[in-house]
């Protein structure tokens, strides 16, 4: 009743004044918090957890106006310029758990990181967790060391494309659509028909680039000949040992050994292990994810909303 009364008084000592309380959630800016260590050097502990995508993943259930969420892109571009101002920032983490997500969203990752890396000339070290696959994995390709945990399932180097097929269920129901084009191959994909196996042919020739350019990535990054990374790029996944065996990964361990290759790589003796984080999300240790969204429903929710928006090119596992 206390905050009741306090509003009661408020309006009482205002008269005929209006009153306006701002009940909209805010997003607020991050803040540094200390998980572990000590010194004033630091190791920023970064999170890429999750469907890799630009779009926020919302609550299954909404009661009332949706709280605002920071997509994931928009999340490390933040993280990783504050980090960039920031001269005690001697290395980087990438603590990875996701089996990919849009082709675009992973690339843009890799690209931020990759710039970070360049430009402040610091080590970055990849740490993959339960599973770092296709996409995932294109997004540690920009690390300078890869470390998986010991149960890790990675690789599935690859693209895959999906979309919906409605037309017999239509027929079934007796309904049907009616589609004005510019051009024959301009509803290429609709979930309403079939493909053609013209279209299928366009649709195949962009998978296979942007399969090249994953392909690519692999033998820069790992220095692994085409030929050889050809043959581990079949969509195949890969236990942490078969991955260091065929060098995708450098070593075996766990988030401690991770940070620790980045404390020698950057010629630390002793470092804090920071984390960037919203005022009352939960980061107190390096296993806690900077996001809460429950990601098995919302890696449905978002790639039951893909297929019924189209076709959607993906690095993604999805078995």
């Amino acid at each position: 009743m206390r905050p009741l009364a306090a509003l009661g008084l408020a309006l009482a000592l205002a008269g005929c004044s209006v009153i306006s309380i701002d009940l909209t959630p805010r997003i607020r800016p991050l803040e540094e918090q200390t998980v572990e260590g000590r010194g004033d050097a630091k190791i920023l502990l970064m999170d890429v957890s999750g469907f890799i995508s630009d779009e926020g993943s919302g609550p299954i259930l909404t009661i009332g106006a949706e709280p605002p969420r920071v997509p994931m892109l928009v999340r490390i571009r933040e993280e990783l310029t504050k980090a960039a101002a920031d001269d005690d920032v001697r290395a980087l983490v990438l603590r990875i758990n996701s089996p990919g997500g849009t082709v675009t969203a992973s690339d843009i990752i890799y690209r931020e990181v990759d710039l970070f890396r360049r430009q402040r000339k610091i080590p970055v070290v990849a740490v993959l967790m339960d599973v770092a696959a296709s996409g995932g994995y294109y997004v540690a390709l920009a690390a300078d060391t890869i470390v998986a945990h010991p149960t890790t399932v990675t690789g599935s180097i690859g693209v895959i494309m999906i979309s919906l097929n409605a037309e017999g269920l239509m027929e079934k129901i007796g309904l049907a659509t009616n589609t004005i084009k510019s051009g024959a191959r301009k509803d290429m994909g609709s979930p309403f028909r079939q493909l053609t196996p013209e279209e299928r042919a366009i649709f195949q020739s962009v998978i296979d680039d942007l399969y090249r350019q994953f392909v690519a990535k692999v033998v820069e990054r790992r220095q692994i000949s085409p030929a050889v990374a050809a043959t581990l790029a079949d969509g195949r996944i890969y236990t942490a040992d078969q991955a260091l065996s065929h060098k995708l990964v450098d070593r075996i361990g766990y988030v401690p050994d991770a940070l620790e290759v980045a404390r020698r790589a950057a010629g630390l003796t002793e470092a804090r292990v920071i984390v960037y984080k919203r005022p009352r999300e939960y980061r107190a240790t390096y296993y806690a994810r900077s996001e809460t969204d429950a990601s098995v429903f919302a890696s449905v929710s978002q790639l039951t909303g893909m297929a019924g928006a189209g076709p959607r090119l993906l690095y993604l596992w999805m078995p």
